[in-house]
């Protein structure tokens, strides 16, 4: 899920990133500059903002898609849940695509309470198939307490809630190795232009610049985005959205060109684009703060939630990993960012007790403590970030309000824009792979496009 801030507000959210750029991202009480050591860790104790039913004796199955860090930092949510009200929670490992294994559970009689949905699509899909419950009016107080507008319509069909955002991301950072930095001479670059001219002078460094995970075709969307958005411009970007506009459209030639400048150039990407197509996203973060002043990337894009990665190094951020927003294409830069919507699949009380939870902030606290995590909840205290990175990211989006419109993949039909190995992930890859081929990129995707927007 990644959600795109109007260029109106998209200055505010640059400014605080930025700042803490030139500031050296560090931390801003001394201690917690790795993201696995957290002052959120101590909401657990905190009092309560939010009353829970007791739930004695009863069971809840929660499913995501979220394994290793992100995992565990969940769990330290669902473990709270259980002391507040007695229930038994069960994590249950889930697919992509989701809605693909949600449907094979709820064929066989067992659906899990509630599933945790990275795309709106995915959430039109649950109501439209009945699987989606309502959301309750003790999480509906939640939420319209806690929440904008935008984030409360995010996750509303045919003006029914049915979505809790619990989990947001920008999708719009750019995080680098200082070292590999300061040894090539480089400082953090504001255009696309200068961009490339930096990684040019970082590879005459000795250093490969740019680490890509082509092989999570996910994050090849959020390239082709940031680049379209900052390009063709927020209303295009809506069109294109909905379908209302062809990828065989001038604009979209024109961002995959653009997006050929780098992806054509294996020099500049670790391994080359072979090497990138076999690169998982978690790799191609551990292989950036890795290697002393040798890393195999001095370079890699992606959201916030990169600081999860970044801690299983011995990297420290704000010293070590440092970070800067995407760079302009056109005459803004792009915002893009995220997050995963819970919904109710049963009609249990401890799933609806669930979604009141996390639509608080006593839960956005745990998760935030733990890092590697952006809450769309206005009401949770920024110090329960670990470090001023995300502190800062995190208040830049709250600032945002109401500007804010999801991500161009997660608002399509998820077989065309949200399924491994085929639809847009598939064509990027390839296109990765064969950058040349920007026509044939562009039939291949409008083809797609059109019989998913059918079915």
């Amino acid at each position: 899920m990644r959600t795109t801030l109007r260029t109106s507000k998209a200055a505010v959210v640059l400014c605080a990133i930025g700042a803490l750029t030139l500031t050296g991202c560090g931390d801003g009480d001394g201690d917690g500059d790795k993201d696995g050591v957290s002052p959120g860790d101590n909401q657990t104790s905190a009092a309560a903002t939010v009353q829970l039913p007791k739930l004695d004796g009863e069971t809840v199955q929660v499913a995501a898609v979220w394994s290793g860090p992100e995992q565990e930092n969940f769990t330290k949510v669902l473990d709270e849940f259980e002391k507040r009200t007695g229930a038994e929670v069960t994590f249950v490992p889930a697919q992509d695509p989701i809605v693909n294994f949600l449907g094979t559970k709820i064929a066989g009689g067992s659906p899990p309470d509630v599933a945790m949905l990275p795309q709106v699509g995915a959430i039109r899909q649950a109501v439209q198939r009945k699987w989606a419950k309502p959301v309750g009016p003790e999480a509906m107080a939640q939420l319209e307490k806690n929440y904008a507008q935008v984030w409360r319509d995010l996750g509303a069909v045919d003006g029914a809630q049915y979505g809790v955002y619990y989990k947001a991301a920008n999708k719009s950072l750019v995080w680098y190795n200082n070292t590999a930095f300061e040894n090539a001479g480089v400082t953090p670059p504001s255009t696309w232009k200068d961009f490339l001219t930096t990684a040019e002078t970082i590879s005459a460094s000795g250093v490969t610049p740019v680490s890509v995970a082509g092989a999570d075709g996910w994050t090849l969307t959020d390239w082709f985005e940031n680049v379209y958005l900052s390009q063709a411009g927020p209303e295009k970007y809506d069109q294109l959205a909905k379908h209302e506009i062809k990828w065989t459209d001038a604009s979209v030639k024109d961002a995959l060109t653009t997006l050929g400048e780098l992806f054509g150039r294996p020099e500049l990407i670790a391994g080359g684009a072979d090497g990138a197509l076999q690169t998982e996203f978690p790799a191609s973060v551990t292989q950036t703060f890795t290697g002393g002043d040798q890393p195999k990337g001095a370079m890699v894009f992606e959201g916030d939630f990169v600081t999860v990665n970044i801690a299983q190094t011995e990297a420290k951020i704000g010293t070590d990993a440092k970070v800067f927003p995407f760079p302009a294409v056109g005459s803004e830069p792009p915002v893009v960012t995220g997050g995963d919507a819970a919904v109710a699949l049963t009609d249990s009380k401890g799933a609806q007790a669930l979604l009141t939870f996390l639509a608080s902030p006593d839960a956005a606290a745990i998760s935030a403590g733990a890092g590697g995590f952006l809450s769309p909840n206005k009401a949770l205290d920024p110090a329960a970030y670990p470090n001023d990175v995300q502190r800062g990211i995190a208040e830049a989006l709250i600032d945002a309000g109401d500007d804010v419109r999801f991500d161009m993949s997660d608002q399509m039909p998820q077989s065309f824009g949200g399924t491994p190995g085929k639809g847009e992930w598939k064509i990027l890859q390839d296109f990765l792979k064969n950058p040349d081929d920007v026509a044939g990129a562009q039939q291949k995707l409008e083809s797609e496009a059109a019989k998913a927007f059918k079915s």
